[in-house]
């Protein structure tokens, strides 16, 4: 097609760099929450979660990042509508990641934790819907994915909310709740240790094992995470033996040395969850960038599947590393600080919570946010304190955000795909 010939090289390179600036927001945002209860609780500094992430965001994304992905991202748009013009598709995957990188930039400078899934299918949706057709959109797969909006942070805040009270009752509120400590960490190591197991399973590594000819069932995934969660509570036992009890910091602080064993613990759970969110959604970024360097090069072909490029992945990991170094810290302080006061033990509740509806989501094809299922977590374990622990005023600008993701996203997706159009002459 004599319009790819033109002007591929331009496309392809006007594609990079969308994609780059979308992984950027990824990092920036998205990144940033998951870091956010290990720096809000102290358990890491700003600086640490931003090189523990750093290391562990880019391999889950280039390791793990998948050699595989739906041209569409979601299965949202219906791809055979523009086999006439496939040129459209190119602009609104243009489109759809200039917008959704645009949203995502504005709500991080807020501090807003908002959803780069939501963002990206609204962009989707948006120059699909008002720039083609309104047919050429599932809108059956739009409302399962508006249904997360209630499900992510509901799932995560109650699990979250049970983890926090056996934590209090089990070991906060006893009489020695070091000596507590030491005798039911081990539990919560094994869970630690399963759940963020399954999770690199379900999310991280499917991918790897997909190209290696190998298939992984659920039960299969469960087993290897058992084997997994038992070493983790052994090592841990034998890590705890090795804490002595610091009379001197319990003066002002009676679970002082209590939380400093869950700090460790939350250093386990912010490099993995780090991998497995880098593996899962780097594709926000890299899927709609993989589509348009795919139809360039096949002169205007629509594969339903297309192949993963290691450079792409590498400019997704790469951008997603940058976002949260430069602009990382505002979201950070919102998850971390200004939802309700976190420490160590409550961080470790929210984590857990959160990781565990990711495995629950994966094993049930549930549809899931991870942002908004980390802010559940959070305000859950506020909630185990009592309603006055938590900022409603925040909250409600939190949830004010995340309504207007999707919608925002559609309308500069829409302006951006007009844009295109006119500066091509199409």
């Amino acid at each position: 097609m004599e319009f790819f010939t033109e002007y591929g090289t331009i496309l392809i390179l006007l594609a990079a760099c969308c994609g780059f600036f979308m992984a950027w927001g990824v990092g920036a945002n998205d990144v940033a929450n998951a870091m956010g209860t290990s720096v809000g609780s102290k358990a890491l500094t700003i600086k640490q979660a931003i090189l523990i992430a750093m290391v562990f965001e880019f391999a889950g994304a280039y390791l793990a990042g998948g050699e595989v992905t739906s041209t569409i991202r979601k299965g949202i748009v219906d791809s055979a509508i523009f086999k006439d013009r496939p040129e459209d598709l190119v602009f609104g995957m243009l489109s759809a990641l200039l917008a959704a990188g645009s949203w995502l930039a504005i709500a991080s400078f807020k501090g807003w934790p908002v959803s780069t899934t939501h963002s990206i299918v609204g962009a989707i949706v948006g120059f699909a819907a008002v720039g083609v057709s309104p047919d050429a959109v599932n809108w059956g797969k739009v409302g399962t994915i508006v249904m997360s909006w209630l499900v992510s942070p509901i799932m995560a805040g109650t699990l979250s909310f049970a983890l926090f009270r056996s934590v209090q009752h089990l070991i906060l509120l006893q009489d020695d709740p070091f000596t507590k400590a030491k005798r039911y960490i081990p539990i919560y190591m094994f869970f630690v240790g399963f759940l963020i197991a399954m999770v690199t399973l379900l999310k991280g590594l499917k991918h790897v094992f997909k190209d290696n000819g190998m298939s992984l069932t659920f039960l299969d995934s469960a087993l290897i995470a058992s084997v997994v969660g038992v070493l983790v509570a052994i090592l841990g036992s034998y890590l705890l033996s090795k804490v002595k009890r610091d009379l001197s910091l319990e003066a002002d602080n009676r679970f002082a040395n209590v939380e400093r064993v869950f700090a460790v613990l939350m250093i386990f759970t912010a490099c993995s969850m780090a991998f497995a969110h880098g593996s899962n959604d780097v594709a926000n970024a890299v899927g709609p960038l993989a589509a348009v360097v795919s139809i360039v090069g096949s002169g205007g072909d629509i594969a339903a599947k297309t192949s993963m490029p290691p450079w792409i992945l590498l400019l997704g990991g790469g951008g997603i590393v940058v976002g949260l170094a430069t602009y990382g810290y505002k979201v950070m302080g919102t998850i971390g600080r200004k939802i309700t006061e976190l420490t160590p033990s409550r961080g470790f509740a929210a984590e857990l919570g959160a990781a565990a509806t990711v495995v629950i989501a994966s094993g049930t094809g549930l549809p899931i946010s991870t942002t908004h299922t980390l802010v559940g977590a959070v305000l859950g374990v506020g909630l185990a304190r009592g309603i006055g622990a938590i900022d409603l005023r925040m909250v409600g600008s939190i949830f004010l955000s995340w309504l207007v993701t999707l919608p925002a996203g559609a309308g500069l997706s829409i302006m951006f795909f007009f844009v295109f159009k006119a500066a091509f002459g199409q």
